[in-house]
C-alpha cells in the first residue's frame, strides 16, 4: 500500500515590510526620511496545562512608520503614535489629512475636487517635529487575524487596546525607541482607545507618556447617547446647533450678525442654565414656562417652535440634521455640519447618508491604495478596510450596565504621570463628538488642581476631521507643534 502522506504544516505567518527613502519640504525646511510600510505579526504566550508552548501567532497588524533621517541621538527625538477611531476606521485621516508628509487634495473649504483624486505634499505635515507611526487595528486596513484565529477576538473595547497596546510595545522596542518621548494622537473613537492606553501602558508595560493629543474627542458616552432618560446629550449638543444654524444662516438676524464665539457664550449660559433646569424637572415644569424654553430653543436652532414642541424639548441630532434645512430640500453633515446633501425626500425622519463622509470617503481611499503601492512599494491583495461596520458590533462588556468612561483612565494616568500632558483639538461644527460635550468631560474629570495645566484645548471653525480645512489644518500644525515641544522634557 502507498505510503500515507502527512498534510502540509501551513506556513507561519511572518511579517511583511518595504523600506523606502523620500524627501520633502515641510515648516519651510527640506528634509529626508524612511517609510517602514507593512505588518507585524502579534504573539501571544501560549501556555498548556500550566506549560509554556511558545509564541502562538494571533494578528498581522498594518502600519506606516515615518523617521527623520540624519538624527543622531534619538533619545530627543519624539515618537507619536496615530490612529483613528470607528471601531473599525483605519488610520488614513490623521494620516493623509493631517499629519503625513502627503495629503489629500481638496478645496479651501475641505469640498473634493471631480474624480480621480490625487496626494500633495503635506507642508503643514508633523514629521519636522516627530516621528509618526500610523497604526491599522485589527479588522481595519490591511490588518488582519492570522488563518484559524476568531476573527472578532479583537473586536471589543479591552482587546483592542491591549492589541495597539502591544504593537506599540514591540515596534519601541525592535526600534529601540523606549528612552525617545513618546506621544499618543487619537480621532474619535480613537481619543477614547488614547485614554485607555494611557493606563494600559503605564501598568502593563511601564511605559509613560509625555503628552496626548485627542482629536474630537469622546471619553464618557453618556455625553453622546440619546437614550430615555438621559437628558446629557441634548444640553451638550446645543451649541453645536447654534454654531450650524449660524453657519447656514437659520438664525434671527441679531444672532447672525454678531462673531460665532459671542453667540456660542450666549447659547452656552442657557443651556448650563434654564434649558438643563428645565430638562431636570421634567413633567413639573409648568405650562407657561415650557414655552419660554420652546422660544428659545426656536431662537438658537433655527427650528420652528411647532416642531420643537413635538420633540419634547429634546432634539436628537439625527433628527436636527434632517429638519434644520428640511424647507430647502437639503441636509446637514453629522461630521461636519458645514457639508450639505441631498435625499431621496424631504419628508423623513433622518438623513440617507451623512455629507461629511461621503466628501472625504472617495478622495482619501482612492489616495491611500494607489501611495502604498505606488510610493511605499507595499502590495497586498486584501481590501484596505476605510471604515468598516465593527462598530455595529464592537463589544463593550467591560462596561455593561453603564456607559462606557475612560476619562477616570486618563485621571489615573495623568495622576501616576504628572508629566502627561494632554492636548484637546474640537471643531465648531462636529456633530458627532461636539465640543460642549468635551469641554463637560474634562470639567469633571476630577483631577488634583495641580494638574489642571496638563490639559490644553483648542476650537477649529471646522468639524470632525477639522484638518480638511486648509485654515484649521495650517493652525492645528502650529497647535500640535507647541504642545509636543512644550511637553518634552528640558535637556540640561
Amino acid at each position: 500500500m502507498p505510503e500515507e502522506t502527512q498534510p502540509a504544516e501551513a506556513p507561519k505567518p511572518q511579517d511583511q515590510l518595504s523600506v523606502t527613502q523620500h524627501r520633502a519640504t515641510i515648516g519651510g525646511q527640506e528634509i529626508g526620511y524612511t517609510v517602514t510600510c507593512g505588518t507585524l505579526v502579534l504573539k501571544e504566550e501560549a501556555v498548556k496545562d500550566g506549560a509554556a508552548e511558545g509564541e502562538k501567532p494571533k494578528a498581522c497588524v498594518f502600519f506606516v512608520a515615518y523617521t527623520k533621517d540624519d538624527v543622531a541621538d534619538r533619545t530627543t527625538r519624539p515618537l507619536t503614535f496615530s490612529f483613528n477611531g470607528g471601531p473599525g476606521s483605519s488610520s488614513v485621516w490623521l494620516h493623509l489629512g493631517l499629519l503625513g508628509p502627503k495629503r489629500v487634495l481638496m478645496d479651501e473649504t475641505g469640498h473634493p475636487p471631480p474624480p480621480p483624486y490625487r496626494l500633495v505634499e503635506n507642508q503643514y505635515s508633523l514629521l519636522d517635529v516627530t516621528d509618526l507611526v500610523f497604526i491599522d487595528p485589527v479588522g481595519t486596513g490591511y490588518s488582519r487575524m492570522v488563518p484559524g484565529e476568531k476573527v472578532r477576538e479583537y473586536h471589543g473595547f479591552q482587546r483592542d487596546i491591549e492589541s495597539v497596546g502591544e504593537f506599540i510595545r514591540l515596534y519601541t522596542s525592535r526600534n529601540m525607541r523606549w528612552t525617545s518621548p513618546k506621544f499618543l494622537i487619537g480621532e474619535s473613537y480613537g481619543t477614547t482607545r488614547a485614554a485607555g492606553l494611557s493606563g494600559y501602558l503605564q501598568e502593563r508595560h511601564g511605559m509613560f507618556l509625555n503628552g496626548i493629543m485627542l482629536i474630537s474627542s469622546i471619553l464618557e458616552f453618556s455625553t453622546a447617547r440619546f437614550l430615555p432618560g438621559n437628558d446629557l446629550p441634548y444640553i451638550l449638543f446645543l451649541p453645536t446647533y447654534t454654531a450650524t444654524a449660524w453657519y447656514h444662516r437659520q438664525l434671527p438676524d441679531d444672532l447672525q450678525q454678531k462673531p460665532l464665539r459671542e453667540v456660542l457664550d450666549e447659547v452656552e449660559a442657557f443651556a448650563l442654565g434654564e434649558y438643563a433646569s428645565a430638562l431636570m424637572r421634567g413633567a413639573k415644569l409648568s405650562e407657561n414656562e415650557a414655552k419660554g424654553i420652546v422660544r428659545k430653543l426656536a431662537r438658537y436652532t433655527g427650528l420652528s417652535r411647532e416642531y420643537i414642541v413635538r420633540t419634547q424639548l429634546r432634539i436628537s441630532i439625527y433628527r436636527f440634521v434632517k429638519e434644520l434645512l428640511r424647507e430647502e430640500g437639503r441636509t446637514v453633515g453629522r461630521l461636519d455640519s458645514r457639508f450639505k446633501g441631498i435625499d431621496r425626500d424631504d419628508a423623513g425622519e433622518q438623513f440617507e447618508f451623512d455629507p461629511s463622509y461621503a466628501a472625504i470617503q472617495g478622495p482619501y481611499t482612492a489616495t491611500l491604495n494607489q501611495y502604498v503601492r505606488e510610493e511605499l512599494k507595499f502590495e497586498s491583495d486584501l481590501p484596505y478596510e476605510i471604515l468598516s461596520g465593527l462598530y455595529q458590533s464592537w463589544s463593550y462588556k467591560e462596561f455593561e450596565n453603564s456607559y462606557v468612561n475612560v476619562a477616570e483612565t486618563l485621571r489615573k494616568a495623568i495622576s501616576m504621570n504628572p508629566y502627561l500632558k494632554v492636548f484637546v483639538g474640537n471643531g465648531y461644527y462636529d456633530l458627532a463628538t461636539p465640543y460642549f460635550a468635551t469641554e463637560y468631560t474634562f470639567n469633571h474629570l476630577g483631577l488634583d488642581p495641580t494638574l489642571h495645566d496638563n490639559i490644553s484645548m483648542a476650537y477649529y471653525e471646522a468639524g470632525h476631521m477639522m484638518y480638511v480645512h486648509l485654515e484649521s489644518l495650517r493652525q492645528m500644525k502650529e497647535d500640535l507643534a507647541r504642545f509636543i515641544q512644550a511637553a518634552m522634557p528640558s535637556r540640561a
